[in-house]
């Protein structure tokens, strides 16, 4: 199996647009053989590996396994634990990680498929929310690219805005490209109090959510008001989640484009296996071939429309609980 699944991590990591469908349908038969949820996953859908030739036959994960089962290809010890945000009482999800060097890897290799290297900006994360738990996988990934900088400037802000109000006047004093990352109620948080035109050698990237901390917004509104109090003709979205080792970015309108290791199906909210045709409207299926090591096909909470060039767009979320066939391998 070593063997194996280092042949498909040398094919992960040097992926072309023509090879994805091959190398998606290999992973699909090792973890289909190797990852025991999975597997019963598939017998309890009466899906025979075997019968399966084609990515759109897959069949998808319900994301809320990653809450009550560890999921894993394989059999190894877990190197770190990635864990999602949740409000008090909230089950968490967690996602075994056999190799974070290779998520990092994955991670850089998506951003600077979209922007420049993520050495030339002075990257500032404003994460708050993030930062005061442990297991994120953004902060893991923010902190790579914070390393990988070579401007002195770049770090994590916490709760000082000044200080990061600072630092983006020295950036832009100094054209500087800067990336501000931030959760999507810090920087209204910021905006209120330090609405300063950013000029266009910033990017501005919010990561969604409120957390709690504010009213939730239609991404519109949220993006309306940031780039009136920043002065900025867009702003950028990362999508991503605990579940993921592959994120997605958006440059602008709310229009998300995935990196080379991740395709994205839209699928009948209300029953997990048929998929929609492009341009429908329904729920997010994920190939995350960098799942190698957990599981690469994932039917998410999300609502979304793909397009014919592989871009997507987010609409909601909603209650997975409600989806026929959640209700298997309940503990």
């Amino acid at each position: 199996m070593d063997a194996l699944r280092n042949r498909l991590l040398n094919e992960i990591e040097t992926i072309s647009a023509q090879k994805f469908d091959q190398v998606c349908m290999d992973i699909f038969r090792y973890q289909a053989k190797n990852n025991p949820l999975y597997a019963e996953f598939l017998r309890l859908l009466s899906r025979n590996p075997k019968d399966i030739t084609y990515p759109h036959q897959i069949p998808f994960l319900p994301i809320g396994f990653f809450k009550t089962k560890t999921i894993k290809t394989g059999t190894w010890l877990s190197a770190e634990i990635f864990s999602s945000s949740g409000t008090t009482g909230m089950q968490q999800s967690l996602h075994h990680i056999f190799d974070p060097n290779f998520y990092l890897r994955n991670c850089l290799s998506a951003f600077e498929k979209f922007y420049a290297s993520a050495a030339d900006y002075a990257i500032l994360a404003l994460l708050p929310s993030y930062l005061e738990r442990e297991g994120s996988s953004l902060i893991f990934m923010a902190e790579h690219f914070i390393k990988l900088s070579k401007q002195p400037q770049s770090g994590f802000l916490l709760h000082n805005t000044q200080e990061l109000a600072n630092k983006l006047s020295d950036c832009i004093k100094n054209n500087i490209p800067t990336l501000l990352l931030g959760v999507s109620y810090a920087l209204l948080d910021f905006a209120e109090t330090y609405p300063i035109p950013l000029g266009d050698k910033v990017v501005v990237m919010e990561t969604g959510g409120m957390k709690g901390r504010r009213k939730e917004l239609l991404r519109e509104a949220l993006h309306e008001i940031l780039c009136t109090a920043f002065q900025v003709p867009t702003i950028h979205s990362e999508y991503g989640m605990t579940e993921l080792l592959s994120q997605a970015y958006s440059k602008g309108a709310g229009i998300f484009y995935p990196a080379d290791t991740l395709r994205i199906l839209i699928r009948d909210s209300s029953d997990p296996l048929p998929v929609l045709p492009i341009g429908r409207a329904g729920a997010i299926n994920l190939i995350d071939l960098a799942n190698i090591d957990s599981c690469s096909f994932i039917a998410s909470d999300d609502l979304g429309r793909l397009y014919a060039d592989g871009s997507f767009e987010v609409l909601g979320r909603f209650d997975a609980s409600e989806v026929r066939g959640c209700n298997l391998l309940v503990s």
